[in-house]
């Protein structure tokens, strides 16, 4: 298994329910078939330049131990969820 980190953002219009329910979607992804050792929630912060005209996005912290493979299954999920602004996936060196 590997490591990585995952930030996620969410767009800022979202409602604390939608977010929360994506968040436990995608975390149920990880915790499937991998370990999810720390969960950090940033909260509401300013973007360095727009994104879709918006200034600000909901960010998370995600510190896991997964396959390849769970990781992908992750990406391509997260892609095609609506409350999703982006997200972004780096493996962390041992």
């Amino acid at each position: 298994m590997n490591k990585y980190e995952i930030v996620l953002m969410f767009y800022p219009n979202v409602d604390e329910e939608k977010r929360v329910q994506t968040f436990d979607r995608l975390k149920k992804i990880i915790e499937d078939e991998g370990t999810l050792t720390n969960v950090d929630e940033w909260g509401m912060r300013k973007l360095a330049y727009e994104i879709e005209y918006n200034k600000e996005a909901f960010y998370y912290l995600l510190e896991v131990e997964a396959q390849p493979e769970t990781v992908d299954e992750f990406s391509r999920i997260a892609k095609i969820l609506d409350p999703v602004m982006r997200h972004m996936v780096v493996r962390v060196d041992k």
